[in-house]
């Protein structure tokens, strides 16, 4: 036992690395996976999956894992760079059960504390620049070879018989069947007008069987998560190198609090069951008072924000029926609210940033309301 603990101490190194190329190869396996399911429908525990499916998913994997691990070398080579101790990229796969994009990103770790406010701001910037950069070139090659319309009869033969306007019956309600939208953002609708051709352009239907547009969306999706100027998220240390501590705080505070009433707008409304309301209006404004837990207020003060939350969000309910946020937000406000946390802890140096810094810092934020999509899916 001793020389099993000896033989794993002077070899923690290795094992550390052992340990990431172990988490790449299942995050490689699980979105080749997810990829060929996206594409073509085609469950993986389906009796015919077999390698010709797999091989199929890897025009998804590869682009978005490609972005992935631009985006986290983008933060680990800036670390070296200010002499920051970093470990490389740590992938978390996720299992392809239905709907799984087969990963929840990649991180790397500092093992030192970052002294001064430009390395924090040069770390934090470099990797949503770099990933974005390559995710606009997968996104124009997609755009710029899209397939001829009929490709979609490969997925969906049953749309040939409706004809060139199989969207006027194939997306009618059908009770078992689910019917995914994939939503858009600025950047997204700049392809589709002046890049693409309109003639082969995808319905926003079926846009997930075109993988190099779907991982491209995914990629956005994830880059303007990272660039929410809250917390210690890399736009939250964007916005700390440009404004400070104070005016970080102020402004990621209110962020977050606007966030986190658009997710949950509309999920209550005062048409719902009397009975189910008295069960999910108590659940729902807990939920509410852990999220703010993270903007470290007093007890009471959490307590009637969520109150104060919720009935705003119930009244505008009533008042507008027709409108509502995107609850698919509410679990990434709550790691924000309870683990991640709103506010940047101060720096042991503080330097105003050059105007090359500022300029940066303000194209990230650019970058962030272009890349958002409300309603991801």
């Amino acid at each position: 036992m001793n020389f099993l603990r000896s033989w794993i101490q002077s070899n923690r190194e290795e094992l550390r690395v052992f340990g990431q190329v172990m988490l790449f190869a299942a995050t490689f396996v699980s979105t080749t996976l997810a990829g060929a399911e996206w594409t073509f429908g085609k469950s993986v525990f389906m009796p015919d999956f077999g390698w010709p499916e797999f091989a199929l998913g890897l025009p998804f994997s590869l682009s978005f894992i490609g972005i992935l691990t631009v985006h986290e070398f983008g933060h680990y080579f800036m670390a070296r760079y200010h002499g920051i101790k970093s470990s490389l990229p740590y992938y978390i796969p996720l299992p392809p059960f239905p709907l799984s994009i087969g990963t929840m990103g990649a991180i790397i770790r500092l093992r030192q504390r970052v002294p001064s406010n430009i390395q924090n701001f040069d770390i934090g910037i470099a990797g949503p620049l770099a990933g974005f950069v390559l995710a606009i070139g997968i996104l124009f090659y997609g755009f710029t070879h899209l397939p001829e319309p009929s490709y979609i009869y490969q997925i969906h033969p049953e749309y040939e018989t409706y004809g060139e306007n199989f969207a006027e019956q194939a997306y009618l309600p059908k009770e078992g069947v689910i019917d995914i939208v994939v939503g858009k953002n600025l950047l997204f609708m700049f392809f589709e007008k002046f890049v693409a051709d309109p003639e082969r352009m995808p319905n926003p239907h079926e846009l997930m069987h075109y993988p190099l547009l779907f991982a491209g969306f995914l990629a956005l999706v994830f880059t303007s998560l990272n660039l929410l100027p809250i917390g210690q998220l890399d736009g939250g240390h964007v916005l700390y190198g440009l404004l400070g501590y104070k005016r970080h705080k102020q402004i990621a505070s209110f962020i977050f609090i606007a966030f986190l009433f658009y997710a949950g707008f509309g999920l209550l409304r005062p048409s719902d069951p009397i009975e189910d309301l008295v069960i999910y209006i108590p659940m729902y404004i807990f939920f509410l008072y852990i999220c703010f837990q993270g903007l470290k207020l007093e007890r009471r003060d959490a307590i009637m924000y969520a109150f104060i939350v919720f009935a705003v969000q119930f009244a505008l309910a009533w008042i507008f029926p027709a409108v509502k946020g995107y609850s698919g937000w509410l679990l990434f406000a709550f790691m924000l609210g309870r683990f991640l946390g709103i506010d940047h802890p101060p720096c042991l140096i503080e330097v105003p940033l050059d105007p090359a810094r500022r300029w940066l810092g303000w194209l990230a934020l650019v970058i962030f309301i272009i890349s958002f999509t409300p309603a991801p899916l």
